[in-house]
């Protein structure tokens, strides 16, 4: 759950953008001295500024959670592989494109004595990549 709203979480642990791993787990353990809620007892602004620094270091010290973050401003575990769009990106569209160039549909081997195309649930197992089983 976010505590954030709307903070940078480079600006919060006073780094820049292009700062080493090294450097934001430097800053993360600087401020997280400062604001632990055992060295603050009572103080309910040290303590959720404790847990704004955690939830920063959480993100851009993973580097899939801080890219994330870099390209579209922030990070959610919710959100599908291929970021907000779903696959790809591309607001759930997949973009297919089959070619059945090499399939003959004509259905059967006719008067030249050859055996059919491959069938359609053959052709669509490979299309989909599932395993065909000779039967």
């Amino acid at each position: 759950m976010p505590t954030t709203a709307k903070q940078d979480y480079y600006e919060l642990l006073g780094v820049t953008r292009k700062a080493s791993a090294k450097d934001i787990r430097a800053s993360f353990r600087k401020l997280a001295r400062k604001y632990h809620p055992d060295l603050n007892p009572g103080d309910k602004s040290a303590e959720e500024k404790f847990k704004q620094v955690q939830e920063a270091y959480d993100v851009l010290s993973d580097s899939k959670k801080r890219q994330m973050y870099d390209q579209y401003g922030f990070y959610s575990d919710n959100l599908p592989a291929g970021g907000p769009g779903g696959a790809g990106g591309h607001g759930g569209e997949q973009d297919v494109n089959f070619d059945f160039g090499g399939f003959d549909f004509g259905g059967g081997s006719g008067a030249t004595g050859t055996k059919p195309a491959a069938t359609w649930n053959t052709r669509s197992r490979l299309i989909s990549g599932t395993r065909c089983v000779a039967r």
